[in-house]
């Protein structure tokens, strides 16, 4: 093939046509006036509707594209393709105690502000949020005729913000068309932690499947808010109402799951918070899950429990309609119990009378109490008045202890003479309590009757969210453990630090025990057959102040101040019982003079005589054969 030689003509004649066309731009070169005048005729154009300034043909274009537009939302939303129209947007509902900030996306909730708390570094600002950075989710999965699945977490509602007189409402519709829509509804009262709340479906029995329920799920994952970790995962549980007024609870296991049916009301409780979902229409059944994140209690944490409820919300005449309610705030008796929904229930007071004396008893006390004095010192002087209610136990427990020492001689004097027949030696023993009218259970029973008040002051003092970041001298925070050294290393069951209350209350228990298992030592006989209850007394002497100093060093600081200065007055009461009160002397010539004047038995020791006494002629009958 010829190979093409260079033209230089060719060449010359493109740069010509290039300097034309050089000349030509810049001669064109608008002015600034015409740019002006451009720009300003540019912006009225974008304030028109696009369809004035085209031409037919690129206006038909445009409808075109929007309809595509539209045929792929359709079929991206089926029935719902309205969601996609909506922008998302975010709406605060706020009153004097509660800030809630809900996402058009999904219709639910993604800040809950408690007011007035912060969480546990104090001073630092940091208010409580019940939710925050997406810890918790609300869905339900909408089903259509076709099998298609649609979740609202991921739809966009269509807002609507009003105000009924003080109250704050805010509607969101998730649309199928103007008249076929799920609804929530919010309204927020002022001053209240209780919101209503109401999820309804209209005219969607032609796009929806109605021959299942609908399934909501509603999950959170709980955030630390307290000092210690250990202690708020402790009181951090699923709570449930159930079977018109039953209560129960899970989540106190590494993983837990319950199925329930006819439940009123859930709640997820974070110690001294906790969210509720209340329901006039019972859940036919629900499906709880708890899973504890708290996997190493050494290390420090921002989560505790993650909790899980799925439920069905009933088709009724094709429509889905449940008038609820939300609660966003303290774990607070007096404010739970003013509702009156059984919400009392979920502070743990104790099952039973321990709860019935928290409730009518320690509760109002300490109310009262607290109201005009530090809380510090609130809880010595109901701590004083405890101890002087119980004091006439103390007082019978202590006499009793005073009649058994002074019946010792006589006792071990029949030790002596029947060692060899325990049976014999039993029904002597009966029968010189009963002439000396004395009742070995006497000092039992006191102890006995102490439990529910001891069991009930152990429930209440996690319990009252009063205490909760109050000061007392070193103690920052009387709901929490106090610190006095930080140790350089974590110990098991006891932590990585020294709390200062639990040791002044193991000293305490020391030196009461002391001081009574001597008496107790001296009034009880050593039984044949049994254990040496001295030598255990003797030993529990010095295991409990060590028990209570480890496993306390955990726990409020408020409870460890209260056995402290209950066990310092109760010390007190027993040397002003024994050195002022109790004449050893005089019980001792009263015991003589009963022995010579017995009192008739009572029943009960009269069936315990004989039945004895038959079981010795039993004995006897057996040693002949």
């Amino acid at each position: 093939m010829e190979q093409k030689k260079f033209d230089f003509r060719t060449l010359l004649a493109f740069v010509l046509i290039f300097g034309i066309l050089l000349w030509i731009m810049y001669q064109n070169q608008p002015t600034p006036e015409q740019i002006a005048e451009s720009k300003a005729k540019q912006e009225q154009v974008e304030q028109q509707p696009i369809t004035q300034n085209l031409t037919e043909s690129e206006s038909e274009e445009l409808v075109l594209n929007d309809s595509l537009k539209a045929i792929q939302l359709k079929s991206a939303l089926g029935n719902f393709a309205l969601s996609g129209t909506v922008a998302e947007k975010t709406i605060t509902l706020e009153n004097e105690v509660l800030k809630l900030e809900i996402s058009n996306k999904g219709g639910y909730i993604t800040k809950a502000e408690v007011k007035n708390f912060e969480q546990f570094r104090k001073g630092s600002g940091s208010i409580v949020n019940i939710i925050k950075d997406n810890n918790a989710q609300f869905n339900i999965q909408l089903k259509t005729q076709e099998n298609k699945i649609f979740n609202t977490k991921d739809m966009m509602f269509e807002p609507v913000f009003t105000k009924e007189g003080e109250n704050q409402v805010l509607t969101l519709r998730l649309k199928s068309d103007e008249n076929k829509f799920l609804e929530y509804r919010y309204v927020l009262k002022p001053n209240e932690y209780m919101m209503d709340f109401s999820v309804k479906t209209q005219g969607l029995a032609s796009v929806l499947n109605t021959s299942e329920p609908l399934q909501l799920s509603w999950d959170l994952t709980a955030f630390r808010n307290e000092k210690s970790v250990t202690y708020e995962n402790r009181y951090t549980e699923l709570i449930y109402e159930y079977e018109n007024g039953k209560d129960d609870y899970l989540g106190q296991s590494k993983e837990d799951s319950e199925t329930i049916k006819e439940v009123t009301y859930i709640a997820y409780k974070q110690h001294f918070f906790t969210s509720i979902l209340l329901t006039d229409t019972p859940f036919q059944r629900v499906d709880f899950k708890s899973k504890n994140l708290v996997q190493d209690e050494e290390n420090d944490t921002l989560q505790t429990k993650s909790f899980a409820s799925v439920i069905p919300l009933e088709f009724k005449g094709g429509e889905v309609n449940y008038n609820m309610n939300w609660y966003y705030g303290p774990t607070d008796y007096k404010i739970l119990n003013s509702y009156n929904r059984n919400l009392d229930e979920i502070v743990p007071l104790g099952w039973g009378i321990f709860g019935w004396i928290n409730r009518y008893l320690f509760i109002p006390v300490y109310e009262f109490l607290s109201g005009f004095i530090p809380h510090g010192i609130a809880i010595i002087v109901f701590t004083i008045l405890v101890r002087i209610a119980i004091s006439p136990i103390t007082y019978k427990s202590y006499l009793s202890q005073a009649k058994m020492k002074a019946l010792r001689p006589d006792i071990n004097e029949l030790n002596e003479k029947f060692k060899k027949d325990p049976m014999k030696k039993q029904q002597e023993m009966m029968s010189l309590y009963s002439k000396a009218g004395v009742n070995p259970m006497a000092g039992c029973i006191p102890a006995l009757m102490q439990i529910p008040i001891f069991y009930a002051l152990f429930q209440f003092f996690p319990s009252a969210i009063e205490l909760r970041q109050k000061s007392f001298l070193w103690a920052d925070d009387l709901s929490s453990y106090d610190v006095v050294a930080n140790l350089p290393f974590y110990i098991p069951l006891y932590g990585n630090h020294i709390s200062l209350f639990p040791i002044l209350a193991g000293i305490a228990i020391f030196f009461y025990m002391k001081m009574t298992t001597g008496d107790q030592q001296m009034a009880q006989p050593t039984q044949e057959g049994m254990p040496d209850m001295g030598k255990i007394m003797k030993v529990m002497i010095y295991i409990s102040p060590i028990m209570m100093m480890i496993f306390f060093n955990m726990y409020a600081s408020g409870l460890s101040l209260y056995y402290f200065v209950s066990n310092l007055i109760t010390i007190g009461i027993m040397l002003v019982i024994k050195h002022y009160i109790i004449d050893n002397d005089k019980i001792h010539a009263k015991i003589q003079e009963n022995k010579s004047k017995p009192k008739k038995e009572s029943k009960f020791q009269q069936r315990m005589r004989e039945a004895m006494e038959q079981a010795q002629a039993q004995k006897e009958r057996q040693n002949k054969k």
